[in-house]
């Protein structure tokens, strides 16, 4: 291993420049790394990547849906509750029997079980992908955050097909009682694991005397505890770390510091851009390993098939999609919905096209046992894992580069907000500079009359202007400054239970008064 090292430190650096060049042609970037590491497979002398599926699950993807979960607004996913929950399950389970029924009767050797595993592996929409992508163009934010919900979910949905489909192909029976007995416990324990251990590290926060460094290394080491404990009781490992996330997330203000908010939010989206870099760019590296071993079957015929369940993969989404719009719109008359509004024929198109896969897919068809346990070897293992990877390739790039063009051409209205981000986030501010002026006028009077800095602030907040100039000031008056930024903090949250406040505006003004908070402590 630490022969090839100069290789990967290499890899890295090719990763960082593809993402460069990425940004700057307007490319999602997962297109180019997966169609680098294919090009770069093929360099003669290179070593041979094998990619280990525990790699994947454990090292990877714990802290990718963690932090994923960190910075999913709580507030639009229980808004849109019922149609993420919709993408999430249903629309994977229709998936995956789509995929089964079709492999099974047009690629020879399928058996319905095989055609699930298949289906359980290549259901889930990859979240990077489809983040990277609305990264250089303008969605709906219903759109947006649909999208951002259902990936936190469909990962977990398409891991208990496949769970269940491996022990139909090894066992050769499937006994429908254990399975939905499994799935309960699959779903409710790795809900309440991820909730427990979540609710473990928060009171380890609040009680104990951490500080910013401590603090990071919790949240680094809170995921792998979520995920491993879970999958070691045989319950979801996704959704677990999502739960937890999301808990945590949640109630960030209230058992993290301004500091360690900061560092660990610094620290996190490094660590994210590495690991989803490497991802992605080792699923191109992967190509030739996985050709290699398809044997008695023609590459042609192999390309075939992924293109075939790639075809039923898209077309079923799209469908699915105008299912799940007309199902909510008729269940409207009878429960209460986020919205009546009808959204036309352009969003949920649109949102059926978002619909690339990645690496939990990949993951999942590497994860495959290379012999069952009678020692004989895994029926269809190679042309399962060359579909995969051709589902991955097609989804990324035919999808993924006419995705923003669709966007730009089919220009979905927003009809949830019209007004730009800039000017929620100016009259938020400006909200929050007249209760911050009448707070300061109401509890520290006799501070005022005495603080000089106090009395800037008060001026500044009158004219309407953002922030104080910076001055020296003493520590009543930082006191009185730290106990406003609390409120302020309170008022926010307050006001994003307001369904027309945006989270993401919140969460930026969130960020500006930790940002006050640290320019407090050293000046």
């Amino acid at each position: 291993m630490l022969h090839q090292f100069p290789f990967y430190l290499g890899l890295i650096m090719v990763i960082v420049l593809l993402i460069m060049l990425a940004n700057k042609i307007r490319v999602a970037y997962p297109i180019l790394l997966v169609l680098a590491g294919l090009g770069i497979s093929f360099v003669p002398g290179l070593p041979t990547i094998e990619i280990d599926p525990e790699l994947i699950f454990v090292i990877f993807l714990p802290p990718l849906l963690y932090e994923a979960a960190w910075n999913t607004s709580w507030k639009e996913l229980w808004k849109w509750r019922r149609i993420i929950t919709s993408f999430a399950f249903l629309v994977v389970f229709f998936s995956a029997f789509s995929v089964a029924m079709v492999s099974a009767h047009f690629i020879p050797g399928f058996t319905l079980a095989l055609g699930f595993l298949l289906g359980g592996i290549v259901s889930p929409p990859d979240a990077v992908s489809a983040g990277a992508i609305l990264k250089f163009v303008k969605v709906p934010k219903r759109m947006a955050s649909i999208l951002e919900g259902e990936s936190l979910l469909n990962d977990a949905a398409s891991l208990i097909i496949f769970r269940f489909a491996l022990i139909a192909v090894s066992t050769g029976q499937f006994v429908w009682k254990d399975a939905a007995l499994s799935f309960v416990w699959m779903v409710l324990g790795g809900v309440m694991i991820g909730l427990a251990i979540a609710y473990l590290f928060f009171k380890i926060h609040r009680l104990l005397p951490t500080d910013a460094n401590t603090d990071l290394v919790f949240t680094l080491v809170a995921p792998y505890l979520m995920y491993i404990v879970a999958e070691e009781v045989h319950s979801s490992g996704v959704l677990s770390v999502v739960s937890g996330g999301l808990f945590l997330s949640v109630r960030r203000h209230f058992f993290l510091s301004s500091a360690s908010r900061l560092r660990a939010a610094n620290v996190w989206e490094s660590l994210v851009f590495i690991m989803n870099g490497l991802v992605f760019i080792l699923i191109g590296l992967d190509l030739p390993e996985i050709t290699s071993k398809l044997d008695g079957i023609s590459i042609v015929s192999a390309i075939g098939y992924g293109v075939l369940i790639t075809g039923v993969l898209v077309i079923g989404r799209i469908m699915s999609t105008y299912a799940a719009i007309f199902i909510t719109m008729f269940m409207s008359r009878f429960i209460t919905v986020a919205d009546t509004r009808h959204p036309g024929y352009r969003g949920p198109f649109l949102l059926g096209w978002s619909g690339m896969r990645g690496v939990v897919s990949l993951a999942a068809g590497l994860s495959i046992p290379v012999y069952l346990s009678n020692g004989q070897a895994f029926p269809q293992r190679n042309l399962i894992l060359f579909i995969t990877f051709i589902v991955i390739l097609l989804t990324l790039v035919v999808q993924g580069l006419t995705l923003p063009v669709l966007i730009r051409t089919l220009q979905v209205p927003d009809q949830d907000h019209f007004a730009p981000e800039e000017e929620d986030f100016q009259l938020l501010q400006i909200r929050l500079m007249q209760e911050s002026l009448q707070y300061l006028q109401t509890h520290f009077p006799k501070e005022l009359e005495t603080q000089s800095f106090l009395q800037q602030m008060e001026q500044k907040w009158k004219n309407s202007v953002l922030m104080p100039e910076e001055q020296p000031f003493n520590d009543l008056s930082r006191r009185v400054y730290l106990k406003i930024l609390d409120e302020q903090r309170n008022w926010l949250r307050e006001w994003n239970k307001d369904p027309s406040v945006y989270e993401e505006v919140v969460r930026k003004h969130l960020l500006r008064l930790d940002l006050e908070e640290e320019k407090l402590h050293y000046s």
